[in-house]
């Protein structure tokens, strides 16, 4: 598997948990709709949370979240609109980034709560 690929998934996988940890309930991991995908999907409270992770190993070229343009954020909402469909879910919808940086066997997160607004 390519280094980008495992470092991704790693970061997923601390995502998830450190989502858990904080009280969210872990609905989907990896979802997809035809090229549209969402790394977790989760309710916090009555809220569903459409999270984005982006995970790197050095924040040298800047931080992961600023990867998150507005064509991945109108990907997310795209992706999220097909799930909110295909679930008939009529949860409100909040969209969170968790940025991760790899440092050796430690890591730093940054979980970003509403981090853009469709349509703004």
């Amino acid at each position: 598997m390519a280094k980008h690929i495992e470092t991704g998934k790693k970061g997923e996988n601390i995502a998830a948990q450190y989502l858990k940890s904080k009280g969210y309930s872990i609905l989907e991991t990896n979802w997809r709709s035809r090229h549209k995908e969402i790394d977790i999907i989760a309710m916090d409270n009555e809220e569903l949370v459409i999270v984005e992770v982006k995970t790197r190993s050095t924040d040298y070229f800047g931080y992961p979240e600023e990867a998150v343009n507005n064509k991945k954020q109108n990907l997310l909402i795209e992706a999220a609109q097909a799930y909110i469909n295909e679930t008939d879910t009529d949860a409100a919808v909040r969209y969170d980034i968790v940025s991760i940086v790899l440092t050796g066997r430690s890591h730093t997160i940054h979980h970003i709560i509403d981090a853009f607004t469709p349509g703004l």
